[in-house]
């Protein structure tokens, strides 16, 4: 990759980030109620984070209208959601990130986008949810505290735990295929045991609130 300049280097990258995200879509679901959970906006915001937050927009897109063309069953309604959350999230965490890459600049990036993410997607249930589901305002805002604040604050904190778990590696394996020129993104020095030690303990506790409090089930492999 080193003979080909940065715009190639960019569409290669996004068209890469999108086709992974696009695959965790199949792996590792976690389903509550009429919500879903998958990684990919984990690994959308690994993209972003590396790229910049216009990148993760075009990488949420991508992969959102990917999944609306091929195996949703949740229609506009859905792809509108997808977006939605997935831009938040992975925008907010590389606006902030960008800013000065370091290790405790990533875990606030990720922590105020968690926060960001909630507070669309509660706002966005209350307009796009009634359209899909048929419920009024007042039912689909009676679910927020019970159902909709949880669900995604838990998806929040699970997306980010895996972003603290998979970015290192990520880039690591990039900068071997030489997709990237260097490592210089989210440098590990002596706190990364502590950061990988943060993101396993965020992801365990997340899949007990899934599992143990909001009654998710999980879906593993999702058949094409």
């Amino acid at each position: 990759m080193s003979n080909i300049n940065s715009k190639t280097r960019r569409i290669v990258l996004i068209s890469l980030f999108s086709a992974l995200a696009y695959i965790c879509m199949f792996v590792f679901r976690i389903k509550v109620s009429f919500l879903t959970f998958d990684a990919k906006d984990a690994v959308i915001t690994v993209g972003a984070m590396l790229l910049g937050a216009p990148s993760g927009i075009v990488i949420s897109f991508i992969t959102a209208f990917a999944e609306y063309i091929s195996v949703s069953d949740t229609g506009i309604y859905g792809f509108i959601m997808n977006f939605v959350s997935s831009a938040a999230f992975s925008s907010t965490a590389a606006l902030i990130y960008r800013r000065r890459k370091t290790i405790n600049t990533a875990i606030v990036s990720l922590m105020i986008a968690v926060v960001s993410m909630t507070a669309v997607m509660l706002i966005s249930n209350l307009i796009i949810t009634p359209f899909y589901t048929g419920l009024k305002v007042a039912e689909v805002a009676a679910l927020i505290l019970p159902l909709l604040l949880p669900f995604n604050l838990t998806k929040g904190l699970l997306n980010a735990s895996l972003v603290l778990i998979i970015y290192k590696p990520t880039m690591n394996a990039l900068h071997r295929a030489n997709f990237i020129k260097d490592r210089e993104n989210f440098k590990y020095n002596k706190k990364s045991i502590f950061v990988l030690l943060i993101g396993l303990l965020l992801l365990a506790v997340s899949i007990v609130v899934f599992v143990l409090l909001l009654h998710g089930s999980f879906e593993w492999v999702r058949k094409l």
